[in-house]
């Protein structure tokens, strides 16, 4: 039988668990500052671009074909990879577009955009070393495909410590 503290604490959290606020996604019609708000959000909100979209599909499909594979400099194969041998195969089997083999040479490709002006596909280049060049396939919302020394191929976020240390430039083709 349960002591009669043991109900009352019960009852409190009981009591206490309905006392929550509002979750954060409502709107209180109500109140038409905060509909206000919402609309103007959902309208500053970027159209959605479906090229953009279907890039993105099949760079993840190359992705979902490669993850894993480990990190091989000047390899070209699932055995391994270099960073600049994947950009190279990507956008030979996404786009069917033929790139230079080395990042000293992908480098000069295109025209540079600023961070906030990236798209799907787009390079980004960083400053691994004295002399090292890194490269990866922007992806949107700040993530890229590339193969890590360390990790192989996989997918990484611009916002990263690391990579935001490391970030040098980036490239639209």
């Amino acid at each position: 039988m349960l002591r009669p503290i043991s109900i009352l604490v019960i009852m409190l959290l009981l009591f206490m668990s309905g006392c929550s606020s509002q979750l954060p996604d409502e709107v209180d019609a109500d109140e038409p500052t905060n509909l206000a708000a919402t609309k103007a959000r959902m309208s500053a909100a970027a159209p959605v671009n479906i090229k953009e979209l279907a890039l993105k599909k099949k760079f993840m499909a190359f992705h979902h074909e490669w993850k894993g594979t480990p990190y091989r400099y000047g390899g070209m194969s699932k055995r391994g990879v270099d960073c600049s041998a994947l950009v190279y195969l990507a956008y030979k089997e996404v786009l069917g577009k033929n790139l230079p083999r080395t990042t000293a040479d992908q480098k000069d490709l295109g025209h540079l955009v600023s961070k906030g002006e990236l798209k799907t596909g787009d390079l980004v280049f960083f400053k691994t070393g004295w002399s090292s060049r890194h490269v990866g396939i922007y992806l949107g919302h700040s993530k890229f495909l590339h193969a890590s020394a360390s990790k192989g191929v996989i997918i990484s976020t611009l916002n990263n410590s690391y990579w935001k240390r490391k970030y040098w430039q980036s490239r639209s083709l």
